[in-house]
């Protein structure tokens, strides 16, 4: 099954790609890979997800924050290439979280978009990962998500 056809299948509309809120662009193509800017926990132009995993939310809802950057990072991708049928692998997954002193599961934090691209992509979406604990991000989003995929030329 395609990507664009699992997203279906899982009741997703890609939102349309976030305008960047500095400078800088949403991505870059360098042959045939793509690197996402980070990407937040956006929703209809809202931000879902705020404040420090381990104390102002449960690991629960960073795991959906992050699942919904990974969203976010899909809509990106899109932009760059057209179609999510031509990623051909997810390659690296970086994710920041807004963490309390003394948290330390970013990892199950992170698999909600880990588990995300491969419930898309199957065996494409697994990819290398860093799972980062950071003590602010920006708008105080729970959440922050890059990515880095090989796409058709």
């Amino acid at each position: 099954m395609s990507a664009e056809a699992k997203l279906l299948e899982l009741g997703i509309h890609l939102p349309e790609a976030p305008k960047p809120v500095a400078a800088y662009v949403p991505f870059v193509r360098s042959g045939d890979l793509v690197f996402t800017s980070g990407q937040i926990c956006m929703e209809n132009g809202q931000l879902k997800f705020k404040g420090k995993v381990g104390r102002d939310l449960p690991p629960e809802e960073g795991y959906q924050a992050a699942r919904l950057c990974a969203i976010n990072t899909l809509a990106v991708l899109k932009a760059a290439v057209g179609t999510l049928d031509r990623v051909l692998q997810i390659v690296k997954v970086t994710v920041f979280v807004n963490s309390a002193a003394g948290f330390t599961a970013q990892p199950a934090v992170a698999n909600g978009a880990s588990e995300f691209y491969t419930q898309v992509f199957g065996d494409a979406g697994r990819h290398a990962r860093s799972a980062v604990g950071v003590s602010d991000l920006p708008l105080d989003t729970a959440v922050e998500v890059e990515v880095v995929a090989r796409v058709a030329q």
